[in-house]
């Protein structure tokens, strides 16, 4: 297989409903899709961070440059294209895991695309569907929220996720305990909102029976992480701290998280993300598959991904509807709380292009032979 084209297309899609985390407010999903064109076939990838560098460092015209001036003449330089070479090929750009995770994505979706054959399939797949949870954000009130999580319930969703930061953490998980019963699996994820001198308020979540309480403290502070268990009963699971499959060997061996949540983004793509499910794996550590509000393109890998041994909690691989009143891809829609692992070649998904054209803001050719 031979690199011909590499396109990045700017979308913007406009959410349902405002989605507020303990770093910002998000309205639009403001990203752009990697367009892959080789001698064989196509392949399509979408960057999974945001303009601004809130959620990690790396933003929308960053990864573009990074992209176009350091991965792709490394990618490009290759006598082979194929997505296992592109690790070793990139290896001299230290970081940019998001950028390289959809140079490495639009390849290996050209790539099966050339074989036949699905990306479940590669991975590893166990699963033809998988049990879907969801994320909801800081509302502006106890009873919106309490609206909120009764219409996912409704929907069929298994899972709650709340968002939490200081100030709005005990009495929002104590109002959907108290609403919505014990039964519920219920966990929240504070995205590094608060500090080892929080440890006492947090260990009052204990006592609401959560699953697990996702990324507290700082970023990368594995030894914080470690601390904090000591001292809290509910399972620490790390997201943002844990970059590739030798952090989260680390973060185990410490006892730094019980519980890892694997977006295969912030690892650089779907081979690492499948080395982190299985060092987690081995180690009797569930794991479960995080979102990034990602369009189609973006959520049919993950559950892909999801469909994996190991991933034995509902991820956040919600319904289309749950962030997009039209998707540039055919949706996905949730069947008694499970959605459908695609099984055709590649990711599975195309963009529907009169869709595509409407969300498009700029089209422009990173690389051409």
């Amino acid at each position: 297989m031979k690199l011909e084209r590499v396109e990045i297309v700017h979308v913007a899609i406009p959410l349902v409903s405002p989605f507020r985390t303990s770093f910002g407010t998000m309205t639009t999903k403001d990203t752009f899709l990697l367009h892959v064109v080789t001698d064989t076939a196509e392949g399509w990838s979408e960057f999974a961070a945001d303009p601004e560098p809130g959620y990690c460092s790396e933003f929308v015209a960053g990864a573009e440059i990074v992209l176009r001036d350091f991965l792709l003449p490394r990618v490009a330089a290759l006598p082979v294209l194929a997505a296992a070479h592109l690790g070793p090929a990139t290896a001299g750009v230290k970081g940019h895991e998001l950028a390289k995770a959809a140079l490495e994505t639009a390849v290996l979706d050209a790539e099966l695309r050339s074989y036949g054959m699905s990306l479940a399939t590669y991975l590893g797949a166990v699963r033809e569907q998988v049990p879907a949870g969801v994320s909801v954000g800081i509302q502006q009130t106890i009873a919106e929220l309490l609206d909120a999580v009764e219409g996912y319930l409704a929907e069929g969703y298994v899972r709650i996720k709340l968002k939490i930061e200081p100030g709005w953490d005990l009495e929002p998980v104590r109002a959907v305990r108290d609403r919505f019963g014990w039964d519920l699996p219920l966990q929240v994820d504070a995205n590094t909102a608060y500090t080892l001198a929080d440890a006492e308020h947090l260990r009052r979540l204990d006592e609401f029976g959560l699953l697990l309480i996702e990324e507290p403290l700082d970023e990368n502070n594995l030894y914080a992480h470690a601390r904090l268990q000591q001292r809290i009963t509910t399972p620490v699971c790390l997201d943002e701290s844990l970059h590739n499959a030798r952090d989260t060997a680390s973060a185990i061996a410490m006892d730094a998280c019980r519980v890892v949540n694997v977006k295969p983004a912030r690892v650089g793509g779907y081979l690492e993300a499948r080395r982190v499910h299985d060092v987690a794996h081995a180690h009797g550590v569930p794991v479960w598959c995080g979102g990034m509000l990602e369009t189609g393109i973006g959520r049919a890998p993950n559950l892909a991904l999801a469909a994996l041994p190991g991933f034995t909690l509902p991820g956040d691989t919600s319904a289309s509807s749950r962030y997009f009143a039209e998707d540039i891809t055919e949706p996905f829609v949730l069947v008694d709380g499970q959605l459908p692992v695609p099984r055709t070649p590649g990711i599975g998904v195309r963009p529907l292009p009169e869709a595509l054209r409407r969300f498009t803001r700029e089209r422009r050719d990173l690389y051409v032979t």
